[in-house]
């Protein structure tokens, strides 16, 4: 019991004098034994090591499962040591639904065949994500793991107790500065040699655990390009399995649709065959007609651009409107106007242009502008 004791006002006091020197550090009042440039170097690249494996680790975990809930699931279940339960994906539980709608609305009709070919795509891409999951939590995120739950704890231990080392070693260095009679330096001076034992001794543990990050940044390299092989396997395998539904859907495409819509376009009704317009138009010649050129929401229409000078047009006499810019409008030619956004300016159509265009002007200016970029106000 005695001996306890002594134990418990030894250690107190230890703690006591740690505190006063790494106090005393702080405000500047004592001296620190600093560490050596290379040292340094060690414990910043362990600490930034330590730092992005713990972010790699999060994304990947993000990536191959972005439920959370699902994600804090799997990991209560690893920390009670208990197997994760199977978890369906989210194809297969697409390929699921649609084999029981198929089923509902008739496997032998169209619709129902396609969404079991479909359904069977989804289940076998569901398939290889969990393979591919899988693969990647062994390959890739187990190490990582290990690293942070074994080495790195390891080494953050030894780093605590170097700590603690140094702060002894000052320690003693400034209760032998302090000491005034000859046996009190003596007693320090051995105190200190011991304790400078100690601190190197700690030391080159702690050292040789950091240069071991060099080997745990090799591992980590392999582990890497297994995670980049499997991911690569797995995308591949999607685009095959889709490639295979394209060629399934593109071949069924043509005997869906054929008796729908061909069938109707090539035999017209009797009517129509025996109208009077039909006949008359029979007996006129042919008259080459202007083709109609499909426009793009935005794009200029490039016969009207050839047909239509806005330089030369007059506005209506009634039916123009202000409308504001929502978006900066490059004019593409001399026969559009450039805009600004949060501008105002004057907008009309003329007959047979272009729907998707205006007439604009601002001032002497004026010009084509695009339907989309604008609002047009009361």
């Amino acid at each position: 019991m005695d001996f306890n004791v002594k134990k418990l006002a030894s250690d107190a006091g230890v703690f006591f004098s740690r505190a006063v020197q790494f106090t005393e550090e702080k405000l500047g009042q004592a001296e620190k034994t600093e560490l050596d440039a290379h040292f340094e170097s060690l414990l910043a690249r362990a600490d930034c090591t330590k730092n992005w494996t713990e972010k790699i680790l999060r994304q990947t975990e993000v990536l191959l499962q972005p439920n959370p809930s699902a994600r804090v699931e799997e990991f209560l279940y690893e920390k009670l040591d208990r197997k994760v339960p199977s978890r369906v994906t989210n194809g297969e539980l697409l390929a699921q639904y649609m084999t029981e709608a198929a089923n509902d609305f008739g496997p032998g009709t169209p619709y129902g065949k396609t969404l079991i070919k479909v359904g069977e795509t989804q289940r076998r891409l569901g398939a290889a994500e969990r393979d591919f999951i899988h693969s990647a939590s062994i390959n890739f995120l187990t190490p990582l793991r290990n690293f942070l739950e074994g080495d790195w704890r390891t080494i953050s231990k030894e780093r605590r107790i170097l700590q603690n080392r140094r702060l002894d070693l000052d320690a003693c260095k400034a209760r032998l500065k302090k000491a005034k009679a000859a046996e009190a330096k003596a007693a320090a001076e051995h105190e200190l040699r011991l304790t400078q034992t100690e601190f190197d001794r700690q030391a080159e543990v702690t050292r040789l655990l950091l240069e071991g990050i060099n080997s745990t940044h090799v591992n980590h390299l392999r582990c890497l390009h297994e995670f980049v092989e499997s991911q690569t396997n797995y995308y591949a395998q999607c685009y095959q399995y889709m490639l295979d539904l394209q060629k399934q859907l593109g071949s069924s495409k043509g005997e869906i649709f054929s008796g729908t819509f061909v069938g109707n376009a090539e035999s017209p009704s009797p009517a129509a065959a025996t109208s009077p317009p039909a006949v008359a138009a029979a007996t006129i010649p042919a008259v080459p007609t202007i083709p109609v050129v499909p426009t793009i929401v935005g794009v200029p229409n490039t016969v009207a651009e050839g047909v239509l000078n806005p330089n030369e047009v007059k506005p209506p006499a009634s039916g123009t409107r202000k409308a504001r810019v929502l978006y900066d409008y490059e004019a593409a030619d001399s026969s559009e106007l450039a805009l600004l956004a949060d501008e105002l300016i004057t907008v009309y159509s003329l007959p047979g242009m272009d729907p998707d265009w205006l007439i604009g002007e601002r001032g002497n200016q004026k010009g084509k502008v695009p339907v989309t970029y604008l609002e047009l106000l009361s």
